[in-house]
């Protein structure tokens, strides 16, 4: 086993501390894994279980005052303006649903009474297995689970050496929303349990959750809601749940997929499992040589990691494998939590232990369930990305629907938030984030993404409309300002403010820098398409003649990018969110070569922010990884990393918000990738934003745009070995070394350099 693919710890995770347990997940199902072993507790999710249905929520008003919002801006009323944003634009009723735990199954174990001894649990990597060991009385007992996507189910094995076998009880428990629940029916020929539930009225979600055992010696008794195990040497159990957002008939559709694994063996779906999940896993490997650290409990690892940096000490010289660790473990929770046919990755993945989480556990917008897809592409996990565009047109109907009800334009458009619904009225009552109408423009970018570095003709094409109605709605609801420049308004820079002329926080305004930024990518985005599909010339040429008329990036007095159009004091100057540094990254209209005055404006709105305490949040910190990545500086994108794994990650290796939230862990893989390697169009640039650091080290599998897969070494600090392959005719430029290479390559062929 590779040194650096397996989390693991010398001990159970507490029960109650639900960010210690192991995650596993096949796309659409998932588990935290507690590794218990006289009790355990194995948390379980399904990724349609949400509170409520779908439910209308557009704003009568808000139509009839757009108008009149846009006049008090106009005359820098802006406290009435927002006033009136408030009554006539936030959602009727204000809030979308949340994202749920499906429940627990609960373990006790009636014959492990004897003190622990040799107690090991983990996590591999190379196999998506969660495994607990230890013995009692000299016996040794073995736990595995794993999330099966060929199976679509959890499974579970339990196995002792002990000759009287184990003696344990199990059930499946929701604390909320059950109808009834009960013993599997005799003519499945299953033996196990089932739970009956319904979120919300006879509109909202209901579902089935099953499970069944079978078992080696000793014998199995259902009663009640247990499943009761006698003396077994061995017991295999598989739960499943459907919901009626996939199924019209759950129970009976939870009893196929558990009679379909009935039919074979636990090896045989184990191996099958592993078979489907290394297709996705192996195709990158990523080294930064060998590690002194890895004997160590990944805790007490994490712990050592920090003492040192804390202390002053070189982190890098004896602990880099905990980085490649924690690169591989964040592609590790991609394939876990986003596989085709699932819904896409939400702010906690898959992974949600509560009936209220933070923030609904939702899709959040306005960079969040962006940054969970960021390194979809470079990291070579492309299927992984497609349920984010499955869910764009769940969005579509809906967004259609708000731009004309609440903006009387053509389109569509989501503001800051979605759910499994694909709602896109205005969430919450936050008057810095809750009007802002740039998410569907946003997520219609990563389809951009996507093409570019697929090149997939078909895929573009099928998804051209949504690009085309993100891009219509700004067609109608842009206007001009007194400089003549398109702009939005009511507009806000998400979720932060800044200080009006009486010294009080306002919000809103006529244009913001992200504004033009998102837009300016979007209307190019649409043109590119247009000329590759051959398609709406007329519209793609009135979308070049808006993009002219977009407002510029400015540099204010500080020598900053000014995040709004106009100088303003910033009531937060260490606000969390950098939106206007987004064609710095993702975006791509600010670099150090095609920009470089841009690109020195950037790096000093950086410095200013980070000075006055910026980056204090996990998808903050790993946002700026990103930014220094793209501004080719190793040496801090490096330092914000070793920050990002000191202060924002948990025991586990979850990234804290706090609380947990995914999409450090995904910023924060995808800011490693990053620094080894950036793309454009026609150009490849390697090792742009390497430390000093990593001095040595080697990468298998990367992907660039134009659709080309790049393995690469490296020794003291210069690439020494690259392998090109061409997925598609490729011609550009590749840069290394401060060498600049042209490369030409047809479909298929590989080149080798160096």
């Amino acid at each position: 086993m590779p040194e650096e693919s397996i989390l693991w710890y010398k001990e159970p995770a507490n029960s109650r501390i639900w960010t210690e347990a192991l995650p596993i997940g096949n796309g659409r199902m998932g588990a935290m894994v507690f590794g218990g072993t006289k009790s355990e507790r194995i948390q379980i999710n399904e990724d349609s279980i949400w509170s409520e249905g779908f439910r209308e929520r557009v704003n009568p008003f808000a139509k009839k005052e757009l108008g009149n919002i846009r006049t008090l801006i106009k005359e820098k009323k802006i406290k009435e303006a927002e006033n009136l944003i408030r009554y006539a634009f936030y959602g009727t009723p204000e809030s979308m649903c949340s994202y749920q735990t499906l429940g627990d199954m609960n373990f006790s174990f009636h014959n492990i009474t004897a003190e622990i001894n040799d107690y090991k649990r983990s996590l591999c990597l190379e196999e998506a297995i969660a495994y607990t060991s230890f013995s009692a009385e000299g016996y040794q007992y073995n736990w595995e689970v794993f999330a099966s996507a060929p199976s679509d189910l959890i499974s579970i094995k339990l196995s002792t050496q002990n000759p009287e076998g184990i003696c344990f009880d199990v059930r499946i428990v929701r604390g909320r929303s059950c109808i009834e629940s009960g013993l599997l029916p005799n003519d499945s020929g299953l033996k196990g349990v089932y739970l009956h539930g319904r979120n919300g009225d006879e509109e909202g979600i209901s579902f089935h959750w099953l499970l069944s055992a079978e078992n080696t010696g000793g014998e199995i008794e259902v009663m009640g809601e247990y499943l009761i195990f006698r003396n077994v040497k061995e017991a295999v159990l598989y739960t499943t749940a459907l919901s009626s957002f996939r199924s019209k008939n759950t129970f009976k559709d939870c009893i196929k997929i558990l009679e379909k694994a009935g039919k074979k063996t636990y090896s045989q779906i184990r191996s099958e499992h592993i078979l489907d999940y290394k297709t996705l896993e192996s195709r990158v490997s990523f080294s930064l040589g060998e590690s002194m650290d890895n004997v160590l409990p990944t805790d007490e690892r994490l712990l050592k990691f920090k003492k040192r940096e804390t202390e002053g000490e070189t982190v890098q010289d004896t602990d880099l494998g905990l980085i490649v660790l924690y690169f591989r473990y964040g592609r590790y929770l991609l394939i876990s939590c986003s596989r085709p046919g699932t819904l896409p990755a939400n702010l906690q993945g898959i992974w949600c232990g509560e009936y209220m989480p933070p923030w609904g556990s939702k899709y959040t917008i306005n960079i969040n369930i962006e940054m969970n897809y960021w390194l979809a592409e470079i990291c070579n996990l492309s299927e992984c990305h497609l349920p984010l565009f499955d869910h764009l047109w769940r969005m579509y109907p809906r967004g259609k629907e708000i731009a004309d009800k609440m903006y009387g334009a053509r389109g569509f458009v989501a503001h800051h938030n979605t759910d499994i619904w694909g709602d896109c009225a205005p969430h919450g009552n936050w008057i810095s984030g809750t009007a802002w109408v740039f998410g569907a423009a946003w997520l219609c970018l990563h389809i951009w993404d996507h093409y570019e570095y697929t090149l997939d003709k078909k895929f573009l094409s099928d998804h051209f409309d949504l690009i085309k109605n993100a891009c219509l709605f700004f067609v109608d609801h842009l206007i001009e300002n007194v400089e003549g420049y398109l702009v939005v308004s009511p507009s806000m820079s998400p979720e932060n403010a800044y200080i009006l002329p009486d010294g009080k926080t306002g919000t809103l305004v006529e244009g913001c820098t992200m504004d033009g930024q998102i837009l300016s990518e979007l209307f190019k985005a649409f043109e590119c398409a247009c000329s590759i599909l051959d398609r709406d010339a007329d519209l793609a040429l009135k979308i070049n003649g808006m993009r002219e008329k977009l407002p510029h990036i400015n540099i204010g007095k500080n020598g900053s990018v000014m995040e709004w159009l106009n100088e303003k004091e910033e009531a937060e100057p260490g606000h969390r969110h950098m939106s206007h540094l987004f064609a710095l990254f993702p975006g791509s209209l600010v670099s150090r070569e095609s920009t470089p005055e841009l690109a020195k404006a950037a790096q000093r709105t950086l410095e200013l922010r980070l000075s006055s305490g910026g980056g204090h949040t996990g998808w903050s910190r790993a946002w700026i990884i990103n930014f220094w990545a793209r501004l080719g500086n190793g040496k801090e994108a490096y330092k914000h990393l070793i920050e990002l794994l000191c202060h924002s990650t948990l025991p586990n290796l979850f990234d804290d918000h706090p609380p947990f939230q995914i999409d450090g862990n995904f910023g924060g893989t995808a800011g490693i990738a990053n620094m080894l390697l950036h793309s454009s169009e026609n150009t490849i640039h390697l090792l742009k934003a390497l430390p000093d650091e990593w001095m040595n080290g080697s990468v298998k599998g990367f992907c660039a745009k134009g659709g080309l897969v790049l393995d690469f070494s490296w020794e003291k600090g210069l690439l020494v070995k690259l392998h090109v392959t061409a997925n598609h005719d490729y011609s550009g430029i590749l840069i290394y070394n401060d060498e600049k290479k042209q490369i030409d390559l047809l479909k298929n062929e590989s080149l080798i350099i160096l």
